[in-house]
């Protein structure tokens, strides 16, 4: 359902804590050692990750991670594992064959692994720490806020014919997606010693989608960040809202509101993790070009990295017990 009027959630839902003992503040700084982190993307991802001359519309990310002490990799199209070009597969569907289906083992050991750039369009640390990938974020691409259903569907239970599909697949809905995510839970639940972090699919503009698939992608969205984890108990576990960011701006495409008081926003602000809507929309404020592709701009992709980097820091800091 659409919000009609200003809400502001200010919690720690993003990444599930036990409610024990004294709070601790959380900590956006940068972690006191390297961190290796491994990012399963295409173009969306490409484009956030890039440096300015490298790719069409740079987002940053990549030099923002390295100031912040991460060693990044990341896979894109391409990628293989145990036989399969998993890479081409990042819709949320395909999300059930990396971390819950029959190649799953194989498919993470891969991932874990993995030390290489798909490309040279973003910068990097110079040198690697050694050892596996601690923190896997992963993105699906626009496509994905095309979601079926209605906002209020509950989770698909077995069996989910969204499993292994991608988004064009007339089983892409709210409650198929809501159990997709569940499925894939239950893994993350086993590896405690990895960081997970869910980027959540970018919104289309408005030539790609209409009103209700919009309010859709937006319901399933909340649900991951507001309800996904409110039952799980560890710490390795975290939702960023790139959906949530990229619809609002400061102006134009162009013109970010980052570090506004205004606006749609996930990020760390006042001491404590916000989770900001006031801005009713549901539609990319960043399309690029002539503002008819909903790849975001590099306005919207610098807000999000900014919003972000310090979100990551304050989760890896929760999931190490800092």
């Amino acid at each position: 359902m659409t919000p009609r009027s200003v809400f502001l959630i200010v919690s720690a839902l993003c990444l599930a804590l036990p409610r024990v003992g004294v709070a601790q503040a959380d900590n956006p700084n940068p972690p006191g050692t390297t961190v290796k982190l491994v990012f399963i993307h295409h173009s969306t991802g490409e484009n956030w990750l890039g440096d300015p001359g490298a790719v069409s519309e740079p987002g940053g990310l990549g030099a923002a991670l390295a100031a912040n002490n991460y060693f990044v990799s990341d896979t894109n199209y391409g990628w293989a594992a145990g036989g399969e070009t998993l890479g081409d597969r990042t819709d949320i569907g395909n999300w059930w064959e990396w971390f819950a289906g029959p190649s799953r083992d194989t498919i993470t050991a891969a991932l874990y692994a993995e030390s290489q750039r798909s490309g040279e369009f973003y910068s990097r640390l110079a040198n690697d720490p050694g050892g596996e990938n601690e923190v896997v974020m992963f993105k699906s691409c626009f496509p994905n806020s095309y979601l079926g259903g209605s906002p209020g569907d509950p989770p698909a239970t077995e069996p989910n014919p969204l499993r292994a599909q991608d988004s064009g697949s007339e089983h892409h809905t709210v409650g198929n997606a809501k159990g997709i995510y569940n499925d894939i839970l239950a893994y993350f639940a086993t590896r405690q010693d990895k960081l997970f972090v869910v980027i959540t699919a970018p919104p289309q503009v408005s030539t790609d989608t209409d009103e209700a698939h919009a309010a859709n992608a937006r319901a399933f969205n909340n649900w991951l960040v507001n309800e996904w984890l409110a039952g799980y108990t560890h710490r390795n576990v975290a939702v960023f809202d790139f959906f949530n960011v990229l619809t609002s701006n400061g102006g134009s495409a162009s013109v970010s509101d980052v570090g506004q008081e205004t606006g749609n926003h996930h990020r760390f602000w006042n001491g404590a993790v916000q989770h900001q809507l006031s801005v009713n929309s549901n539609i990319s404020a960043y399309g690029s070009g002539d503002g008819s592709d909903s790849h975001p701009s590099a306005a919207g992709g610098q807000k999000a990295t900014t919003e972000f980097v310090q979100l990551l820091n304050v989760f890896y800091h929760r999931f190490k017990g800092q």
